[in-house]
């Protein structure tokens, strides 16, 4: 029965997905066989991962805005080092002005736990016979005649039945309690199949902590904090998935081998894709100011609106030259007119020619 007041919210959608992965690969393998159960959680993985695809991208493009902006936001920092409130403002203002929200950066990580604690709080409970704080310790008849969410009962009897090798997917290394309600459990053979595992999942977590480290600018791998980070991605986490290993259950592992091999196809995937966007943007530009510079050896080409200015002060001029009369001819006739009856230009300093009364007349 969904209660809206637990986490119901997240345990239904993610039982739901791997449901329907479970239902096919047990049409295909078998409902107990341990395979069947394994891909149902891989692709219950890569199912939630296309889903975030998006957001992923929006987090690497944001990486690397933000690797960008490191120089301009050290400037404010060391500008406004003393103004807090001041530093915040200008560094919200850059932020606006590039399009640019760290919280993007952080959006896909953030929303892969609640489907690892989704994840987790399902497989436990198809073994509710331990108890502790949250454990239920039903009894073994109990356990099998209740449904898990959206795993009906008889499914709950198929994933305790499934095992590899007398490893159950659902058991641990260390587990110590619940083991009765497991048709069969080995401990040597749960570590013989939970160690390669963990092996490999610390082996993918390190890879792909160095991918990221990689394509970092280096203004960024520079600061201090950065490079600690990256120290901690590199060694502590890989480190930190093979030390508790012993304490998960296989299907837990499974979990993260897959989620790892899926990161490490998708940032290959995705910086690549981004990789030759800038490069076919920083072509675009090449070709674009190829195109506005002048040719070898010719002078720069005006502006348009000096080219209309010159354009316009060229038709004045022809214009004043065309208005402008040219050199007469020397006078043949009196001294006022030339032989044409026309008006001469006097002379420089002479005073002009009283007209003929004669032709008053």
């Amino acid at each position: 029965m969904f209660n809206w007041f637990s986490l119901d919210y997240v345990y239904y959608p993610v039982s739901g997905i791997m449901w329907l992965w479970y239902k096919l690969f047990g049409v295909l393998l078998g409902p107990s066989n341990f395979f069947a159960w394994a891909l149902s959680v891989m692709f219950l993985v890569f199912t939630l991962r296309a889903v975030l695809y998006r957001p992923f991208v929006k987090q690497i493009r944001t990486t690397r805005k933000m690797q960008e902006l490191q120089p301009q936001i050290k400037a404010l920092q060391k500008k406004y080092g003393k103004d807090r409130q001041r530093m915040a403002l200008e560094i919200q203002k850059l932020q606006k002005e590039h399009d640019f929200n760290p919280i993007l950066g952080c959006l896909p990580m953030l929303a892969q736990v609640p489907v690892f604690i989704g994840l987790y709080h399902v497989l436990m409970s198809f073994n509710r016979t331990q108890s502790g704080f949250g454990r239920l310790g039903l009894s073994v008849d109990e356990n099998r005649r209740l449904p898990n969410y959206f795993f009906s009962a008889t499914d709950v009897a198929n994933f305790l039945d499934a095992h590899l090798f007398g490893a159950p997917i659902g058991a641990s290394i260390t587990q110590q309690h619940g083991i009765e309600a497991f048709t069969v459990f080995s401990r040597p053979a749960v570590a013989a199949v939970s160690v390669p595992l963990m092996i490999l999942a610390g082996v993918a977590t390190y890879f792909n902590s160095r991918a990221s480290i990689a394509r970092q600018s280096p203004e960024a791998a520079a600061n201090p904090q950065t490079a600690m980070m990256n120290k901690l991605a590199l060694y502590v986490f890989p480190l930190g998935v093979v030390v508790g290993g012993p304490f998960l259950p296989i299907a837990i592992i499974i979990y993260w081998v897959s989620n790892n091999i899926w990161t490490f196809g998708q940032q290959h995937l995705v910086f690549g894709k981004i990789e030759h966007e800038e490069e076919a943007k920083k072509e675009e530009d090449l070709a674009r100011r190829a195109a506005n510079a002048p040719a070898p050896g010719a002078k720069p080409v005006k502006g348009r609106k000096n080219a209309a200015a010159d354009a316009d002060g060229a038709g004045a001029g022809d214009a004043s030259e065309a208005a402008e009369p040219g050199p007469q001819p020397p006078d043949s006739g009196g001294a006022g007119t030339n032989g044409a009856g026309k008006n001469r230009t006097p002379r420089p300093g002479a005073r002009p020619a009283a007209r003929s009364k004669k032709r008053k007349r």
